[in-house]
């Protein structure tokens, strides 16, 4: 009978079957050829097992149903037959066979003594639920590694999609405020450019050069978006006042009759039309050229900052002196 197997002696043999699991140089064996091999097994499948020799080179064994499995014989006979599985990892034994096609060995006889089988066995017994054991807990970690590398994934993914919505958050308000600043911006008119025409003594006709004058600022309004015109007509301090302002009236009405007629200009981008007279003189009226200056009608060209973001004032005076 198989006396018991000290712990220490016992912790020793695992140690011993963990480093058998450990690679080592495998045998190429050459087809056909016939070997005889002695070693201790090392690992086990269904219909194979690999075989470590004193040298520390492994072979791989290949069983079929007709491979004869058995103990050794005693003194007076032969020994037992062993089923495949009863082949186990840390059993000393010998293979005779011949090489096959894919470097292994294919087994014709498997022999191994009766005590070296026993504590094959008794190893493998306590050994294979140890080994259960740390495979299960390793699967385990693995499982709580996995879980914990989804988690951060989705905690990572949550982030990722709190900043997109952030950022989207702040982006529509941003758009809003912008649009709001575009709103309160539409009645936010300012000069982009601007024309004088001056007029002869006591007249409102429009002359070839004052004409050419509101072609450039007509042709500059078509292109824009958002505009309006301005039109104001003065008159110098000659004569009567009250005249003077009729005048100024009907300089500036010869404006705008120009610019909608000829050009073809909305009365919806008419902004204001009026005439001063005599008031805000841009000259001296005591001398003939002062006088000249004031005899005008002052056209500007407005745009709305809310529908032209990058309006700029630009100053495009011409003026067509006395003749």
């Amino acid at each position: 009978m198989l006396k018991r197997i000290p712990v220490l002696f016992l912790a020793v043999l695992i140690g011993v079957v963990g480093v058998f699991a450990q690679d080592a140089q495998i045998r190429s064996l050459t087809s056909g050829q016939k070997y005889k091999i002695k070693g201790v097994v090392v690992s086990k499948d269904d219909n194979s097992f690999v075989v470590r020799d004193t040298v520390g080179v492994d072979t791989k064994v290949l069983l079929s149903p007709s491979t004869s499995i058995k103990t050794k014989g005693g003194f007076f006979g032969g020994g037992d037959t062993v089923a495949t599985n009863g082949i186990v990892r840390g059993l000393n034994l010998e293979v005779e066979g011949r090489g096959d096609t894919t470097g292994g060995l294919a087994a014709t006889k498997v022999r191994f003594g009766k005590d070296d089988f026993r504590v094959a066995q008794s190893i493998d017994s306590r050994v294979a639920p140890a080994e259960d054991r740390i495979t299960q807990a390793e699967q385990n970690a693995q499982r709580v590694s996995g879980q914990i590398d989804e988690l951060m994934a989705i905690s990572n993914a949550a982030r990722g999609g709190a900043k997109a919505a952030q950022d989207t958050a702040d982006a529509a308000i941003a758009g809003v405020n912008a649009t709001n600043q575009r709103i309160s911006a539409v009645d936010d008119y300012v000069v982009q450019t601007s024309q004088t025409v001056n007029f002869k003594v006591n007249s409102a006709v429009l002359s070839p050069e004052g004409k050419q004058n509101l072609d450039n600022l007509a042709q500059t309004a078509l292109t824009m978006k958002g505009y309006l015109i301005e039109v104001t007509g003065f008159a110098s301090a000659d004569g009567d006042e009250k005249k003077n302002k009729e005048l100024s009236r009907r300089r500036a009405q010869a404006v705008l009759d120009y610019l909608i007629e000829t050009h073809n200009i909305p009365l919806r981008r008419i902004g204001v039309s009026y005439g001063f007279g005599e008031q805000q003189a841009v000259a001296d009226n005591a001398t003939r050229e002062g006088r000249a200056q004031n005899r005008r009608v002052e056209v500007k060209l407005t745009v709305s900052r809310g529908l032209n973001q990058n309006v700029e004032v630009r100053k495009d005076a011409a003026t067509t002196n006395d003749q």
